[in-house]
């Protein structure tokens, strides 16, 4: 019996993910005479899991604790096992791989395309990569080898093999008959590439035209050839932003001497955009890398404990730049009340030229040098922001404690350090760049530092100079 797999919207899928923790929790594993029970449960649960698109089942075994998990994932049919380790998240795909036998891992393996096995291989063990290899055709490992060669942040990373060429001398008509005899077209084909007889790129003819154009045309009078194209060695990142300008759904990729390699699509370029912008998060925060929801007290820890180490620090800091002043807040105590709106709104300030600056790192629009005048544009907007908002905590400061002085002071301070928050939030992504980092990770726990503790120097100093 065929299954069909529907398409699921969001709600459907959180209605399956429930469905899924339901059956899960009327397991009786404790209890012999339920047995039974519990084999029909499980029975209804693998025919749930046989129902939902690979996509979907990796979202469900994200969203289970590990013992759970474990259940689903002995549950889901093997000849399906490749196609959900690629959707899951890295973090989880580690589990899972963890309670897999080389045997498993194999059969998992060799349900893929090239690319995908690629995609795939750093997380398996290297003798099943070994036997992999191994039972592949020569054409075949040699993509795969080419393909495990490139970094993860290139276009050969990304590479699809799985595409159709016609010779650029034939006729529609004879290309119309070559794709009836292949039955079937592979995923995201919108053109098919075009090549002489040395396999060299000459340019694509788009469906339509095949569709749409008299039969005994030849492909060179009709075929597109200006045509955007990569190379293995291409960031993946400008070619994600190519295919976002100029929309496309296929591109072809060619080595050095023009021939035709692989392709890059749409849907992998979607991943790719995908997985960086959860990794720009993640690195804002502090996190060096995506961390499974359920993993472990301890993995949790080394994962996170680096840049909260340096938090530590940098509040240390803070803490003894307040020290110094202990003094002054003694004999003025409204400043202790008053100095954590300095130093937050300063944070908050910092924290939003850094998103605007890594967004525009990320999207190719500004190099270093032009960073003199985006600090003097910044500077502006810091200028006139500090004016206004700190004019009204100017104002309310003085309402409060009827110490006009006081609202002078913490007006200025706001400024200073709005001032203050605008440079460092243009410096330090471009110095991480310049450094070789990236400059999302752990730009927001920087700024914030340097805010708090500038932020309570400014104004406990005015305050002391003009106050106590």
């Amino acid at each position: 019996m065929t299954v069909v797999q529907e398409n699921k919207s969001p709600e459907s899928v959180q209605e399956s993910l429930q469905q899924v923790q339901a059956l899960l929790g009327q397991q009786p594993f404790a209890e012999p005479k339920n047995r039974s029970a519990a084999r029909r449960h499980l029975g209804e649960l693998q025919t749930l899991l046989d129902t939902l698109h690979p996509a979907d089942v990796a979202y469900i075994l994200e969203a289970l604790p590990r013992e759970q998990r474990l259940i689903v994932w002995e549950l889901v049919k093997a000849e399906r096992d490749g196609e959900i380790l690629l959707e899951v998240s890295d973090a989880v795909r580690e589990t899972l791989i963890a309670h897999m036998d080389s045997d498993e891992l194999l059969a998992a393996a060799e349900t893929l395309d090239t690319d995908e096995i690629a995609d795939l291989a750093p997380d398996l063990p290297q003798d099943v990569i070994e036997e992999l290899l191994q039972s592949l055709d020569a054409q075949n490992r040699a993509r795969l080898q080419s393909a495990m060669s490139f970094d993860e942040d290139t276009v050969g990373a990304l590479m699809d093999y799985d595409m159709v060429s016609v010779r650029d001398d034939v006729t529609l008509e004879v290309v119309l008959h070559y794709l009836r005899r292949l039955g079937e077209l592979p995923d995201q084909t919108d053109k098919l590439f075009v090549v002489d007889q040395q396999d060299h790129l000459k340019g694509v003819l788009p469906l339509k035209h095949l569709l749409t154009l008299d039969p005994s045309a030849t492909v060179s009078t009709v075929m597109v050839d200006d045509v955007v194209l990569f190379h293995p060695a291409d960031v993946a990142r400008e070619a994600a932003q190519a295919f976002e300008r100029y929309d496309l759904v296929t591109a072809p990729v060619i080595d050095a001497e023009h021939h035709l390699i692989g392709r890059l699509t749409v849907d992998v370029v979607m991943d790719y955009i995908r997985d960086s912008a959860e990794s720009e998060k993640l690195g804002l925060a502090g996190l060096r890398e995506e961390e499974d929801l359920f993993a472990s007290v301890w993995k949790s820890v080394q994962n996170r404990w680096a840049w909260l180490a340096i938090n530590l620090v940098t509040a240390f800091i803070a803490s003894r730049v307040i020290g110094a002043f202990e003094g002054s807040i003694q004999k003025l105590v409204a400043l202790a009340a008053l100095m954590p709106i300095v130093a937050g709104i300063g944070g908050n300030s910092g924290n939003q030229t850094i998103t605007m600056i890594v967004r525009a790192l990320a999207l190719g629009q500004l190099h270093t040098t032009g960073a003199r005048k985006l600090i003097f544009k910044e500077l502006g907007v810091a200028g006139l922001n500090g004016l206004i908002w700190g004019s009204v905590m100017g104002l309310i400061a003085y309402l409060l404690y009827k110490n006009i002085f006081l609202g002078l002071v913490i007006t200025s301070a706001m400024i200073l350090n709005l001032l203050l928050a605008a440079v460092v939030g243009v410096l330090i992504p471009l110095f991480m760049v310049k450094m070789g980092r990236d400059p999302a990770v752990g730009s927001s726990v920087l700024i914030t530092a340097i805010t708090d503790s500038g932020g309570f120097f400014i104004f406990l100093g005015l305050a002391t100079l003009f106050l106590v």
